[in-house]
């Protein structure tokens, strides 16, 4: 399997740089994906002209500070168009805290980053997330360690394949 690299896109003629030149164009580039939870943060990276999405990492930090000190540092790597939170609900589409928790996340990256952020449905990502480990062969502590970053894999890869990616 071919993993996406960060690289710089400074280069508009670079595969994986925004479209941003006149209206009606597709939008084009590097989208992250975000998989928020108190203690972790899974992040997934994919590329709105391939719409496939791929586990990055699990951020994890014990302060926002430490959180957002890394997500920045992963802005700044891969130079993101656009940003995707999964929405935790529960299965009857009420929210909880952890909803309201997400909802402020998703308002902190936008702010602090300037990037546009979209939230999206993430019921039973975590349950599909862990299916899919299990299946690959992967349990137990291993599993643990990529769940959160695979969850962001099918949040992202759920955006791709459920909306409208070029508005």
């Amino acid at each position: 399997m071919i993993w996406p690299q960060p690289m710089s896109l400074e280069g508009q003629d670079h595969p994986l740089a925004a479209s941003r030149e006149g209206e009606g164009k597709r939008l084009d580039g590097v989208i992250l994906g975000f998989d928020f939870g108190e203690k972790r943060i899974g992040v997934s990276v994919g590329n709105l002209g391939l719409r496939l999405a791929h586990p990055l990492e699990t951020v994890i930090g014990s302060t926002v500070d430490q959180q957002f000190g890394r997500i920045s540092e992963l802005i700044r790597e891969w130079r993101p168009v656009r940003l995707v939170v999964g929405l935790p609900t529960h299965t009857d589409g009420k929210e909880h805290e952890l909803t309201r928790r997400t909802r402020r996340f998703t308002r902190r990256l936008e702010s602090r980053f300037r990037i546009p952020a979209v939230l999206v449905d993430e019921c039973y990502t975590s349950i599909d997330a862990s299916t899919a480990l299990r299946e690959a062969g992967i349990k137990g502590k291993k599993q643990k360690a990529m769940l959160d970053r695979v969850a962001a894999q099918l949040i992202l890869q759920t955006y791709f394949d459920s909306y409208d990616a070029t508005a």
